[in-house]
């Protein structure tokens, strides 16, 4: 994980300097699309910065969710890595309790393991997605407002 991240931090500044055409430049500071409603509640924006091609064989995509927005379970047919950039969110995995995760932190699921996460209520979040694979979510159960008030509840005290 240390690798992946100096990697970035090492790429970042030469993606600056690098403004002629023949380069493929994006940045992870552009809000990105806003995502249809499909499996979250609230509003969320994504800004898929690099896709599986060639011998790259994994994305990273940026994800921003306001405050009191949340993903539906989930789960992925790679190990995903979520890294906080901004604001503070919730965590689960199945058969486990949720966690708050804020700015700095790194958390990796394992593969197949069915989770969700979102923001705080009260907190908006940012997070760089790092997963590998063709088919990177699996939908499995969705996630209602009630169960979602009743985690922010529980980790507010």
């Amino acid at each position: 994980m240390k690798n992946l991240i100096t990697v970035l931090l090492f790429i970042v500044p030469i993606c600056v300097f690098a403004q002629e055409e023949s380069y493929s430049v994006s940045s992870y500071l552009e809000e990105g699309t806003k995502a249809p409603n499909t499996h979250y509640l609230g509003e969320a924006w994504l800004n898929g910065l690099l896709e599986v091609e060639r011998d790259l064989n994994f994305h990273i995509t940026k994800a921003t969710f306001k405050a009191n927005s949340t993903l539906d379970w989930h789960k992925h047919a790679s190990t995903q890595v979520l890294i906080y950039v901004e604001g503070e969110g919730y965590y689960q995995e199945r058969g486990k309790a949720p966690v708050v995760l804020k700015a700095g932190d790194v958390i990796k699921c394992e593969k197949e393991t069915e989770h969700w996460h979102s923001s705080t209520k009260d907190s908006d979040v940012t997070y760089l997605a790092v997963y590998g694979g063709e088919q990177p979510t699996t939908w499995t159960e969705v996630l209602t407002q009630e169960y979602y008030d009743k985690v922010a509840e529980k980790l507010k005290k």
